[in-house]
C-alpha cells in the first residue's frame, strides 16, 4: 500500500515569537494551529480549571467526608499505563490530603473483566471498602456500581471515556466527556482527571479548614506530575494545550530527578537518560513496561512501582517488569505473525479483492492481554481500522477483543452502529475514537465481522484508507544542523495530535550498510552541501536496498554515541526520485 506524502498548508508564520525562535519552528509551531507565543508558554497556571469539571463539587464533598471521618477508601483502577499511573495518583494524592485508609484493586483480566463490575465487586470483602472511586473506569459499570450501592457502598466514578445511553447510577460522576461538561479539554487521560479531582478536592479542604486544624501542612501535588505525564502520553490522548500543560510539567520533574521513585527506575532501565526524556521516551520505552504487567501478569505489580518510595526496591520492580515486558514482545510478534498470515490468507482466498473496510481477526491460541498490540500494528501496516479477538480464558464461550482506529474513523462510533443494527451482538464495549475493547461471544465473530466491515464502509469516507504522511515541507541546508535538531527535539511536548516535525526533501545516497538484519545506515547528500549527512531507517522491506536517488520524508534527529552528539536524520518514507 502506497503512501502519499502530503504538506500542511503553509500560514502566517509572523505571530510575536521570540528573535531567538528559528524560523524553521515558528513555521512548525504555526502548522499546528499555534499564532503565538502564549499557546506554547506551558506554565502550569495556564491549567484549565477544574472547578469547570461537571460533577466536581459533588465528588470532593464525597472524598472530603471520606477523609475526615477516616473512611476505608479503595481505589478500582484500570490495567493499562493510564489506570496504573491514575491508581498512583489517586493513592499519593489522597494519602497527601489526610486519608489514612485508602488502598486499590485492579481488576483480573480473566477473572473479573473490565473496570468495576460485579464480580469485582464481589472479592471487596473482609474488609469491604466504605468508599470505591474508580480510575479510567467505570462510566459503563452499570451492574458494577449497582452492586457496589446495593451493599451500601459509596461510588465516586471518574473517567473519560465516551459514555453509554445509560450513566451507573454513583453518587457522583466526574468524565469531561459527559454530555453538557462545561470542561474545555475533552481530552483528559484518566491520570490527568484524577489529578484534577484532587487539585479541587485540596482546594475544598482549605476552604473548610482541613489544613489549618492541627497544623496540617498543604500538599504540592506538582509531585503527582510526572505520573500524570507518564498516563496522558501512554494512553495517546491528544496533546492539547491543557495536556501538554500537564506533560511539560511531569517531564520537568523527571528531567530534573525529582521523579517519583519508580519512573526514575523504569527509565534507567529501558537506557533512557532522564535528564533528556521526551515524551516518545514515555511512549515507548517506559509505558510498555507498566502495560506489560496488566497484559501478561498482575497490573499490581507496576502499580506497586510507582508507589514505592525506596530507590532499591523500585530497580527491583523495574527490573521484573522489563523481564516481563520481553516476554510480552515474544508473545506479540508470534501473533503479529500469525495475523499477517491470516491477512495473506484472505487474500489468496477471495481471489486478491480488497480487505475489508474494518477488519477482524481471531486465533484460538492468542492471548486476551496482547491483542491491543496486534490490532494496532495490523492498523498501521493496513491502514484501516482492526480488531484482534481473542479468547476470554475463564472458561466461558466469551472472546476479549480490542479495536484499533486511523484518522477519521471513529471506532466506539462504529461499535455503537453495530450495537444498534444488531442488539445482543456486542455483549459490552466501550473506548473513544482511536481504541476501543469490546466482548462477543465466540460463536458470533463472524457475524459481528460481517456487520462492522459494512458499517466502516458505509460511514467512513473512501480517501481515509488511504495512507497519507503529514511533512512540514523543505528544509535549506543550512537547517541540516545539531542546533535544530536540538530546539526541534525539546520544543513540544510532541506526541499524539501535536505531531513531531517532519520534513521531506530529495538526496543522492553516498553510502549505506545494513545493522542488525532490517535497518540502514545511510550517507546522504542534499543539494550544495560539502558534507554527507548520517540518516537511519528502521524496519526495511526484506531483501530492499536504496535507491541512488530518491526523496525522503524524515525528522531530525540528536544521535548519541560515547558522549558524542551528532545531527542524524530518521527517515520515515524513501520513495525513488
Amino acid at each position: 500500500m502506497s503512501t502519499r506524502i502530503q504538506r500542511r498548508p503553509l500560514v502566517d508564520t509572523n505571530g510575536d515569537w521570540p528573535q531567538a525562535m528559528h524560523p524553521v519552528l515558528r513555521r512548525v509551531y504555526a502548522a499546528r494551529g499555534i499564532s503565538s507565543f502564549q499557546q506554547i508558554e506551558h506554565r502550569l497556571a495556564a491549567m484549565a480549571s477544574p472547578a469547570a469539571l461537571g460533577g466536581i463539587d459533588a465528588a470532593c464533598i464525597l472524598l472530603a467526608s471520606a477523609i475526615r471521618e477516616g473512611r476505608r477508601i479503595v481505589i478500582v483502577g484500570d490495567y493499562d499505563a493510564d489506570g496504573a499511573t491514575g491508581t498512583a495518583v489517586a493513592v499519593r494524592g489522597l494519602r497527601l490530603l489526610g486519608a489514612l485508609r485508602v488502598g486499590y484493586r485492579v481488576p483480573n483480566r480473566q477473572l473479573h473483566g473490565y473496570g468495576l463490575t460485579t464480580a469485582l465487586v464481589a472479592t471487596l470483602i473482609d474488609p469491604a471498602p466504605e468508599l470505591i472511586v474508580t480510575v479510567d473506569n467505570g462510566v459503563a459499570s452499570i451492574a458494577g456500581v449497582a452492586a457496589a450501592r446495593a451493599r451500601g457502598i459509596d461510588v465516586l466514578v471518574t473517567d473519560h471515556h465516551l459514555p453509554g445511553s445509560e450513566l451507573p447510577a454513583a453518587n457522583a460522576i466526574v468524565n469531561p466527556n459527559l454530555d453538557g461538561d462545561a470542561f474545555p479539554s475533552k481530552a483528559l487521560a484518566g491520570v490527568g482527571v484524577m489529578f484534577c479531582i484532587l487539585v479541587a478536592l485540596r482546594a475544598h479542604l482549605r476552604e473548610g479548614g482541613w489544613f489549618a486544624a492541627d497544623g496540617r501542612v498543604e500538599p504540592d501535588l506538582g509531585d503527582l506530575l510526572d505520573l500524570v505525564a507518564l498516563g496522558t502520553v501512554a494512553d495517546l490522548v491528544p496533546l492539547d494545550f491543557n495536556n501538554r500543560v500537564l506533560v511539560e510539567a511531569g517531564l520537568k520533574r523527571i528531567r530534573a530527578q525529582r521523579a517519583c521513585a519508580g519512573i526514575l527506575a523504569l527509565v534507567r532501565v529501558s537506557g533512557r537518560d532522564p535528564s533528556k526524556l521526551v515524551p516518545s521516551d514515555l511512549g515507548f520505552a517506559v509505558a510498555p513496561r507498566i502495560n506489560a504487567a496488566g497484559r501478561l501478569e498482575d497490573m499490581a505489580l507496576g502499580i506497586e512501582c510507582l508507589l514505592t518510595d525506596d530507590p532499591a526496591h523500585a530497580r527491583d520492580l523495574a527490573d521484573r517488569l522489563s523481564a516481563i515486558n520481553a516476554e510480552r514482545r515474544e508473545l506479540q510478534a508470534s501473533m503479529i505473525e500469525q495475523a499477517e498470515a491470516a491477512v495473506s490468507r484472505w487474500i489468496v482466498t477471495h481471489d486478491r479483492q480488497p480487505l475489508p473496510f474494518g477488519l477482524t481477526l481471531f486465533e484460538e491460541e492468542w492471548h486476551p492481554g496482547v491483542v491491543g498490540l496486534v490490532a494496532s500494528r495490523l492498523k498501521d501496516r493496513l491502514h484501516r481500522p482492526v480488531i484482534a479477538c481473542a479468547p476470554a480464558g475463564d472458561g466461558s464461550a466469551e472472546v476479549r477483543a480490542s479495536a484499533r482506529s486511523i484518522r477519521g474513523i471513529h471506532v466506539r462510533d462504529m461499535l455503537a452502529e453495530v450495537d444498534a443494527r444488531k442488539p445482543g451482538l456486542i455483549l459490552r464495549f466501550g473506548g473513544h475514537a482511536m481504541a476501543a475493547g469490546l466482548t462477543l461471544d465466540q460463536a458470533s465473530i463472524g457475524e459481528f465481522a460481517a456487520e462492522f466491515d459494512a458499517v466502516v464502509g458505509e460511514r467512513a469516507a473512501a480517501d481515509l484508507f488511504e495512507p497519507i504522511l503529514m511533512t512540514d515541507g523543505e528544509l535549506e541546508g543550512a537547517d541540516f544542523s545539531l542546533d535544530l535538531a536540538r530546539e526541534l527535539r525539546f520544543a513540544g511536548p510532541w506526541g499524539q495530535g501535536f505531531a513531531e516535525p517532519v520534513f521531506e526533501n530529495s538526496f543522492e545516497l553516498e553510502s549505506w550498510r545494513l545493522v542488525g538484519s532490517k535497518h540502514w545506515k545511510l550517507k546522504l547528500r542534499f543539494g550544495e552541501q560539502a558534507s554527507a549527512v548520517d540518516a537511519m531507517l528502521f524496519n526495511a522491506e526484506p531483501g530492499a536496498t536504496p535507491p541512488a536517488a530518491f526523496r525522503a520524508a524524515y525528522q531530525l534527529d540528536v544521535n548519541e554515541w560515547n558522549g558524542c552528539e551528532s545531527l542524524q536524520l530518521i527517515l520515515r518514507h524513501v520513495a525513488p526520485a
